[in-house]
């Protein structure tokens, strides 16, 4: 019994000896890491104001860009429309459209949209506006009830991540 074991750790031990000592066919050549970086490009609708607030109001990398939220404002900051939601929230759009034709994409780039109101029923009345832009789909998205936003007079902000195709 003790020289069948042994002979068979012997013979385990001469195939792993042979087996070891084989070549491996190497057919593939060695798969080496991409690595992409992407540099941020910033974009800056009201360059005055964004910087006195501390923020850009959208930022593109790769294929994504993030849209900070748009509010109803002049160029030196003041609310507009105050007391209009309606007109607030076309307002905001606009901000929108400069931004998304600023980077070569429409709303049917949008694939989310946050809006932020101060008044939820006069929001949900003029809601249906968004049909008139967003004429394909509507994107992703959640609509939230604020109690204030940035300034008093802002009843809306609407933020966007965009996927621009190749």
């Amino acid at each position: 019994m003790k020289k069948i074991k042994f002979l068979s750790l012997g013979l385990v031990a001469i195939f792993l000896a042979i087996s070891c000592n084989q070549k491996v066919k190497e057919t593939a050549t060695p798969i080496e890491p991409v690595v992409q970086t992407e540099n941020p490009e910033y974009f800056l609708l009201r360059p005055e104001v964004e910087k006195m607030f501390g923020y850009s109001h959208a930022v593109k990398i790769g294929n994504s860009i993030i849209i900070s939220g748009a509010v109803s404002m002049d160029d030196q900051g003041n609310p507009t429309a105050i007391g209009d939601l309606e007109q607030q929230m076309k307002n905001c759009y606009a901000d929108l459209d400069k931004i998304l034709k600023h980077y070569g994409c429409t709303f049917d780039d949008v694939v989310v949209e946050n809006i932020f109101t101060t008044n939820m029923p006069k929001f949900l009345e003029a809601s249906t506006y968004r049909n008139e832009i967003y004429t394909k789909q509507f994107p992703t998205g959640s609509w939230l009830g604020v109690n204030e936003l940035a300034l008093p007079e802002f009843m809306i902000e609407i933020e966007l991540e965009v996927h621009k195709g190749e």
